[in-house]
């Protein structure tokens, strides 16, 4: 097992503490109820499963057997929850909410739906779609198993038919959806695929695709900048697949052709807002080699140019 670095232990902990704060579920009644988020939670499994066994329920929300009890008694003595003897097997218990209980329960979901539409809505169309996106992104990457072998399969392959305007697409609908950059970045993409596909020379120049469960997840291009330096372009990960070392597999298998094709060196230009790509290509081993601000696609960014050589021990 690695060692997990003490920043990153210290990041976790520092969004855990900001989230709970934004979301207020540190506050003695969750919702300007009377109830606390494990008691909310209960409610909310309950009015989603309708009748479950009491084991099912510990189980889906991992909480100890006798905490849960003592929870579900006063909700019975409230009027909330009706408890009885599984039909099918009488060592078990089922519960269930009575009509005062769904009542409860939605209204608190109401009123949880009303605070998160509130937050959203204080932040542009352009900033939450990146906010769900990222937390879709952690979603994905906490539930995935540790086990590598279990992770869902993806391959590498060069591009089919269709696949160019897939790239075309989905990096325009991703950096608008996630950055707000506007319609001429679309015309940026159609013009570099469009000048690769009239002229590319496929001994020194090529392109790939991830692909996962049959439909194209990532793609990158590998072009020539000139005799000597290569050119890493047009490197895109899809959300869904982000966390799965896809972006990783794309940026070798580019370097992976580029030495064989007899550069010295690897170049690429991107932006300082693009932080996971810049964390791929710094653990390719590529440098920064400088950077300056401009304004393009409708944003005020900073532009990056990072490079590595392929004539090293370790290309």
């Amino acid at each position: 097992m690695t060692t997990v670095a003490a920043t990153d232990i210290a990041a976790v902990r520092e969004f855990n503490r900001r989230y709970t704060r934004v979301i207020g579920v540190l506050r003695e009644g969750l919702l300007d109820s009377e109830y606390s988020l494990t008691e909310a939670r209960i409610l909310f499994e309950l009015a989603n499963s309708g009748t479950v066994e009491v084991v099912t329920l510990r189980q889906t929300l991992d909480l100890d057997a006798g905490y849960l009890s003592r929870i579900l008694a006063s909700f019975e003595n409230a009027g909330l929850v009706q408890r009885n003897r599984s039909d099918s097997d009488g060592r078990r218990q089922q519960v269930r909410l009575t009509a005062r209980g769904k009542e409860i329960a939605a209204v608190l979901d109401q009123r949880s739906s009303d605070e998160i539409g509130y937050l959203l809505n204080a932040k542009p169309p352009a900033a939450r779609a990146r906010l769900v996106t990222a937390m879709q992104t952690i979603q994905q990457i906490l539930d995935h198993p540790a086990n590598a072998a279990a992770a869902p399969p993806f391959v590498i392959r060069e591009p089919k038919a269709g696949d160019y305007g897939w790239v075309i697409e989905r990096h325009a609908r991703l950096y608008t959806n996630e950055y707000g950059w506007d319609g001429t970045y679309e015309e940026l993409i159609v013009q570099i695929v469009a000048d690769y596909l009239a002229s590319h020379d496929e001994q020194r120049e090529r392109a790939w695709i991830a692909e996962s469960g049959g439909e194209p997840v990532g793609s990158i291009f590998c072009v020539a900048e000139n005799d000597t330096t290569a050119r890493l372009r047009l490197l895109l990960v899809e959300p869904t697949a982000r966390g799965l070392g896809v972006g990783a597999a794309l940026v070798e298998e580019c370097l992976r052709f580029a030495t064989a094709a007899g550069y010295q060196e690897i170049v690429l230009w991107t932006n300082d807002v693009l932080t996971a790509a810049r964390h791929i290509y710094k653990r390719a081993g590529f440098e920064l080699a400088e950077e300056s601000p401009h304004h393009s696609w409708g944003a005020d960014l900073i532009g990056q140019t990072w490079r590595r050589s392929l004539t090293s021990p370790e290309a």
